[in-house]
């Protein structure tokens, strides 16, 4: 199936009009975020649980929610493993999260031909060195809705370096703001660098958006193992980026023409991706 989002009036009104831009500057600052995440953190926020809950038609049978203090207790929920089993052949590459995948070559440094808009990986992550590692490699971008599970798994075993956090603004990832402005590289994220046992070395990004309180990753330098929790996102709609190398990893070319016809395939954590190119 795949997904084609219609905007919401709210959104289009922030993104299209000039009043929804002015006030978009106040919502899209981190300050605003961080007051939205602590009220979103205290139990004053309970309330919000069940009507969320009932329009976005989420299963509680595939959670653990029996000690819910908070929205974002309910929002950074903990899903039954029943529910979202790992691929356990080495070979193929998991998607780490829920949400909607699009993927793209990289070319020239230049990523994400989103719209008219194109991104470089060095703006993505203020690392020039780094950068060149994935020149012609591929850039497969999951971005997760608010209905969608926030916890995110790695994708291999193998070993991590420490998270590199980029502060920015938090604009939404929704692709109405991908036309206006350059989201993933604007909005605050944080990224890792991972030597994994099958595809080569890998570099995950995570990226904020409106209102999201906290990217919170739970290791340092690291050495990890397939299907391991990583870290969740709390509030918000946000969106995980993976750069993988040159000849690494073979990615359908179905989801590389989902992706020029601005269409994105919906993915749940831990169901292959890609595998191992022969």
């Amino acid at each position: 199936m795949k997904n084609k989002q219609k905007e919401s009036l709210g959104i289009r009104f922030l993104y299209h009009t000039f009043l929804g831009r002015l006030l978009l500057k106040v919502l899209s600052c981190s300050f605003l975020s961080r007051l939205i995440g602590l009220f979103l953190s205290s139990r004053f926020s309970k309330f919000l649980i069940k009507p969320f809950s009932k329009k976005n038609h989420i299963v509680w049978d595939e959670y653990y929610c029996d000690d819910l203090k908070s929205f974002n207790d309910f929002f950074a929920r903990k899903v039954r493993e029943e529910a979202r089993p790992i691929d356990k052949n080495k070979k193929h590459l998991i998607s780490p999260s829920d949400g909607f995948i699009s993927v793209y070559p990289i070319k020239k440094g230049l990523v994400l031909p989103v719209k008219q808009s194109q991104y470089s990986v060095s703006s993505l992550l203020k690392n020039e060195k780094l950068t060149l590692e994935y020149e012609n490699g591929t850039c497969v971008v999951i971005r997760l809705c608010v209905f969608n599970y926030h916890r995110y798994c790695y994708l291999d075993n193998g070993k991590k370096g420490k998270n590199v956090f980029i502060p920015g603004k938090l604009h939404t990832v929704r692709p109405i703001a991908l036309e206006k402005y350059p989201v993933f590289t604007e909005n605050a994220r944080c990224y890792t660098i991972m030597e994994t046992e099958n595809f080569k070395k890998i570099t995950q990004v995570e990226v904020g958006a409106l209102l999201v309180g906290k990217i919170q990753n739970y290791h340092e330098e690291y050495s990890f193992f397939r299907g391991e929790e990583k870290g969740t996102f709390l509030f918000g709609g946000s969106t995980i980026i993976l750069l993988l190398q040159k000849d690494a990893v073979e990615i359908p070319e179905e989801y590389f023409e989902s992706t020029k016809r601005g269409e994105e395939i919906p993915i749940k954590m831990g169901e292959k991706i890609g595998e191992v190119r022969k």
